[in-house]
């Protein structure tokens, strides 16, 4: 779809960033893309700044500065740096176990998982053990109620496996019962309020409004890839469906609305990169620290790096953070972030200090170089 021929690209570049534009225009011949949005910062000001095409195939409404979309997995690193300032107050302890926070989830064995598991996908818990309804990937009562009924996959932080869905919902829940607060409420009143962050955690209706529609990969990409994760067993097959999650699912009000914050975070491009502009900047936004330097360096530091038994290859992960493992992945090596389904990702490069936020709304599962190539593009025009 030429979508560029009715929306072009706007928005600007700094001097010298002109290559990514180029870049970004060249995903929309190569990849057809549909909409989307680029948004990277330097000591926390713009260099570059586009958008262009179509935020939906029906009406083709424009995509513009602001317009949101689903990110899925992005969502990861925004729970991650809640998670980081708990520790920050001094509320949180990596090392506790879970349970200490959540007496419920000792339960079969569980006392031994501790915080930096849950935070590493190493915890054992990459799925409920039992089958859990479809519908209760809306529903966080029973989500948190079948997590503390579920037994190990395998001893805490002797594997490393991708908690697709838990990710969102082990995390969340410490951080629940640690401020009273849900992790969408915790955002905009800690995170990305402060900041003046796009990005959201549970949409309202105004939000849903200027929210892209999701374009879904063809039918067959997914199966696919539901039928190559099955291939790793149990762990692979129940991690990405129990309960499963599917593209289109994206475009419903239930999923907009409701908190699953491994994977509905919903955020502009500006909004992607500004919520790890305090990774990137030591702590600091403005006015506004949330974390010190020293512990800006503990969520980069590496944790794990190994096979993921889940997804198949070599993963290294700091404390809820991807690093670049140097296996085709979009990371730079001083970088720390998170991708999502699909093509979306959101990185701190505090060596840089660079902030990169890439957000689109045609999905795309396998053989995607869209954002590796804008982040190769960015990096080039960066001075020596």
């Amino acid at each position: 779809m030429k979508t560029l021929d009715k929306f072009p690209i706007s928005g600007q570049v700094d001097p010298g960033f002109e290559p990514v534009r180029a870049a970004f225009e060249k995903d929309f011949a190569k990849f057809g893309e549909v909409g989307a949005a680029l948004h990277v910062t330097l000591d926390g000001k713009p260099v570059v700044d586009l958008w262009g095409g179509a935020a939906n195939t029906s009406t083709m409404r424009p995509w513009r500065a602001d317009t949101l979309v689903n990110v899925w997995s992005s969502t990861k690193g925004w729970l991650a740096l809640a998670m980081h300032i708990l520790a920050e107050r001094g509320l949180l302890d990596f090392e506790a176990p879970v349970a200490h926070y959540w007496p419920e989830f000792a339960q079969h064995g569980k006392n031994t998982v501790l915080v930096r598991h849950i935070l590493t996908h190493t915890s054992g818990l990459p799925a409920p053990s039992m089958k859990v309804p479809d519908e209760a990937v809306y529903e966080w009562t029973t989500m948190v109620h079948a997590l503390e009924q579920s037994e190990l996959f395998w001893e805490p932080g002797t594997k490393c496996g991708y908690h697709a869905a838990t990710f969102g919902w082990l995390n969340g829940e410490v951080l629940r019962r640690i401020t009273g607060q849900s992790v969408g409420q915790f955002l905009r009143s800690q995170v990305s309020g402060p900041l003046n962050a796009d990005a959201f955690v549970g949409l309202s209706e105004q939000e849903q409004a200027r929210t892209a529609e999701t374009v879904p990969p063809p039918w067959f990409g997914e199966w696919l890839f539901d039928k190559l994760l099955a291939l790793g067993g149990r762990e692979g097959g129940m991690a990405f469906n129990n309960p499963p999650r599917p593209s289109a699912a994206a475009n419903t009000r239930r999923w907009q609305e409701a908190e699953i914050p491994s994977s509905n975070g919903h955020a502009s491009a500006r909004g992607l990169a500004r919520m790890y502009e305090p990774l990137a900047l030591g702590g600091k936004v403005g006015e506004v620290r949330l974390l010190s330097a020293a512990n800006v360096e503990r969520a980069r530091k590496e944790q794990i790096f190994q096979k993921d038994i889940v997804i198949g290859l070599p993963q290294k992960r700091s404390l809820g953070f991807m690093l670049s493992s140097g296996v085709n992945d979009p990371l730079p090596p001083t970088g720390l972030g998170h991708p999502g389904k699909g093509g979306s990702f959101g990185f701190a490069d505090p060596a840089q200090r660079l902030a990169f936020g890439y957000v689109m709304n045609k999905m795309i599962i396998g053989l995607d170089t869209r954002a590796a190539d804008l982040c190769r593009s960015v990096y080039a025009c960066l001075k020596p």
